[in-house]
């Protein structure tokens, strides 16, 4: 380093600096609003709410329509407990059911039922939609790239150094 450089200051007691900070109010702040605009949005359309369209979407791409309760937790990013709660909430609404895996009957596994596809196939067109006009309308195209980039480093990293384990087909976009 030059003698005229001087370093960045650290931040005090452990706080964010500036920019770090400025980024990560507008993370909270994006995360939040656009949480509780598809929430609505699909209480409204569809009557769901969204932690049930994310069970139904995270089951909708399985193999089979089914996975269990562990793995659907760390491919929701869930507590384990909070998956077998919720989606017990949706057996009695018909959208999954739940039961002992065909293969070990120590596992309880999640499956999507074809009333559990329907409304999920009913409540997609208007949920993207809704992505489309918040998120991708207010986003110059040549943004999405390194937001794209930027948000999928910052996951990595999650799933490195966080305490859920990683989704089954998890593998870095690149290291």
């Amino acid at each position: 380093m030059s003698r005229n450089r001087q370093p960045a200051p650290e931040p005090t007691h452990g706080w964010l600096d500036g920019a770090q900070q400025r980024a990560w109010l507008a993370y909270i702040r994006v995360q939040l609003r656009m949480a509780y605009e598809m929430n609505r949005q699909l209480l409204a359309d569809s009557g769901m709410s969204l932690p049930d369209f994310d069970v139904l979407t995270a089951l909708g791409v399985a193999d089979g329509g089914r996975m269990s309760i562990t793995v659907l937790a760390a491919q929701i990013g869930w507590e384990r407990s909070r998956v077998s709660h919720h989606v017990r909430r949706m057996s009695t609404r018909g959208l999954v059911s739940c039961g002992p895996s065909t293969t070990d009957k120590r596992v309880t596994e999640v499956t999507l039922t074809a009333g559990g596809r329907h409304a999920l196939e009913q409540a997609a067109p208007g949920h993207v939609d809704l992505v489309r006009n918040l998120f991708f309308d207010g986003l110059p195209p040549e943004l999405t790239g390194p937001l794209t980039e930027a948000l999928e480093t910052v996951y990595a990293n999650i799933i490195r150094r966080g305490l859920l384990p990683p989704p089954v087909d998890w593998r870095p976009a690149r290291d």
